[in-house]
């Protein structure tokens, strides 16, 4: 027995044509012509991928900051947004907040456990109001 006489058990058969192999199929092998369908290793994109291209690409890295924002009022707010004479961090909610110096004080505030500037302290404190 030679290496040219075996043969397999289970025959072959392929279910497409294998067109574009020379033969009697013609020049373009039933593909037709031109157009992304009669390319060779011709593959159809998912739009998923083409929404994803067309995205803006961010560069760099990109970490969300770790820190609390700063609550920033100004003395001339403190009427409008408080409504008795303590301020602090349950009344403003926020455990971070600042008072800027901005603007005047007509009522007197008494201030504990919030962060405040030089002159928004002196104008509390010159309308009669007290910073703990």
């Amino acid at each position: 027995m030679q290496l040219h006489d075996l043969k397999t058990k289970n025959v072959r058969k392929y279910k497409k044509p294998r067109v574009g192999r020379g033969g009697k199929r013609g020049t373009y092998s039933g593909k037709g012509v031109k157009g992304q369908k009669s390319r060779a290793g011709r593959r159809i994109l998912p739009t998923v991928r083409q929404y994803i291209q067309r995205l803006p690409k961010l560069r760099g890295f990109r970490n969300p900051s770790l820190k609390e924002e700063v609550l920033v009022l100004n003395v001339r707010d403190l009427e409008k947004r408080i409504k008795g004479d303590l301020i602090n961090p349950e009344v403003l909610g926020s455990k971070n907040a600042k008072i800027l110096g901005d603007g005047e004080v007509k009522k007197a505030y008494t201030v504990s456990g919030v962060m405040v500037s030089k002159s928004a302290k002196a104008k509390i404190e010159k309308a009669g109001g007290s910073v703990k």
